[in-house]
C-alpha cells in the first residue's frame, strides 16, 4: 500500500505492510528501514515522521504520515549551476570535436554510420564523452576496451579543451547575473557538470566565470568522483551537496538538458529549466516542456529572469507546511 506520492517530487513517501514489517522509503534525507514484527508505535525521524501498528501478520490497524517534518524556515542558501550552454556556450563547439572522434570508432569497427555534431546533440546533450561512448556501444552493440576508451576520453578532453579556449562564449546574461549573486554574497556558488574538471575549469576561465567560484566548487561526473559517472546518474550532485554541506531542500540548480533535470531531481534539489541557448522558438517550447514534466518548478528562457525565477521557488519552499494524511 502506498501514498499517492509523486515520485518527482521533493519528499516522496512509500510504505509497504508485508508480514509486520513496516519500510520507509525514499525519504528526502537518509530514510530509515525498521522492522517491528510485533504492536508497536515507532516514529521514524527523517524528513517525514511515521507512525505505524501493524499486526504480525501484515494486517494494518493504524497508520498514518506526519510531514514534512517542521521545515518551514528552510530558506535557498546555494546555488549549483550547470556549466555547458547553462553558463558557457560549449555545447556545439564540444560535439564538433566529439563527431570526429565518434566516428573514427565507428569506421574502425566497420559501422557505416557518421555523425555530426548537431546529431550528437540531439541524441547525446547533457552527456559527457564517456557516457556517450556507453551510449553509442549500447546503440551498435560493441565493447570497447577499458584501455581504448580510456585514451579516447582523453583525446576528447585535449581536443573540446582547445576549441574552448579558442571560441567559447558565456550564454547571454549570464556573467551579468553571476556578478549580482557573487557581489550579494547571500547564496554561496558552485558548478556542478557532467564534463571533465579541465574541460569546466577551461571554460568557465575563457569567459570570465572562474573568478565566481572557489577552485574547489567545481565538480564533475567525470573527473570528482572515485567511479567516473555523468548526469542523469545524480551521483555528482549527491558529491556536491556533501562537500558543500547543505541539504538538497535548502538548494536550487539551473539545468537545461533532460540528463541534467533528472540529475539534479534524483538528488532532491529545485531545479530551474534554463531553454534559453536551444536554436529556435519551437525548440525552446519543446524543451521547456519536456523540463517541466521532468520535474522543473520554474522555468527560464533567459538569464534576465533569473532572480524571478528564483524568487518563485524561494516562495514555494516557504510555503511548505507541515500535512497530515490518514490511511485507514
Amino acid at each position: 500500500m502506498s501514498l499517492p506520492a509523486d515520485s518527482q517530487l521533493r519528499n516522496p513517501v512509500s510504505l509497504q505492510f508485508h508480514q509486520g514489517t513496516v519500510l520507509y522509503l525514499n525519504g528526502l534525507v537518509g530514510g530509515a528501514r525498521q522492522r517491528y514484527p510485533k504492536r508497536e508505535w515507532q516514529r521514524v525521524l527523517a524528513n517525514f515522521s511515521l507512525v505505524c501498528w501493524c499486526r504480525p501478520d501484515g494486517r494494518r490497524i493504524s497508520a498514518a504520515i506526519i510531514g514534512p517534518c517542521p521545515v518551514a524556515n528552510v530558506t535557498i542558501t546555494e546555488i549549483f549551476f550547470d556549466c555547458d550552454n547553462t553558463l558557457v556556450l560549449s555545447e556545439e563547439l564540444a560535439f564538433e570535436a566529439c563527431a570526429d572522434l565518434t566516428n573514427e570508432i565507428l569506421e574502425s569497427r566497420g559501422i557505416p554510420d557518421r555523425y555530426t555534431g548537431e546529431q550528437l546533440i540531439q541524441d547525446f546533450v547533457g552527456q559527457n564523452f564517456r557516457g556517450m561512448m556507453v551510449s553509442l556501444q549500447a546503440k551498435y552493440g560493441f565493447e570497447m576496451p577499458q584501455e581504448e576508451l580510456e585514451a579516447f576520453v582523453k583525446k576528447e578532453e585535449d581536443k573540446v579543451i582547445a576549441k574552448l579556449e579558442a571560441k567559447a562564449q558565456p550564454c547571454v546574461g549570464a556573467n551579468e547575473e553571476l556578478e549580482k549573486l557573487y557581489k550579494a554574497k547571500k547564496y554561496h556558488l558552485a558548478v556542478v557538470s557532467s564534463s571533465a574538471l579541465r574541460r569546466v575549469q577551461a571554460s568557465i576561465k575563457k569567459v570570465g566565470q572562474d573568478k565566481f567560484f572557489d577552485e574547489d566548487m567545481v565538480f564533475s561526473a567525470a573527473t570528482s568522483l572515485p567511479k567516473p559517472t555523468s548526469k542523469p546518474d545524480p551521483a555528482i550532485y549527491l558529491h556536491a551537496l556533501e562537500k558543500c554541506n547543505k541539504k538538497p531542500e535548502e538548494t536550487v540548480t539551473i539545468e537545461d538538458s533532460k540528463s541534467g533535470a533528472l540529475s539534479a531531481i534524483r538528488a532532491g534539489i529545485h531545479v530551474i529549466g534554463y531553454v534559453g541557448s536551444y536554436p529556435g522558438d519551437e525548440k525552446k517550447v519543446e524543451m521547456a516542456k519536456l523540463l517541466k514534466e521532468l520535474g522543473a518548478e520554474v522555468i527560464m528562457k533567459d538569464w534576465s529572469e533569473f532572480q524571478d525565477c528564483l524568487s518563485q521557488i524561494e516562495r514555494l519552499e516557504q510555503a511548505s507546511q507541515p500535512t497530515r494524511h490518514r490511511l485507514s
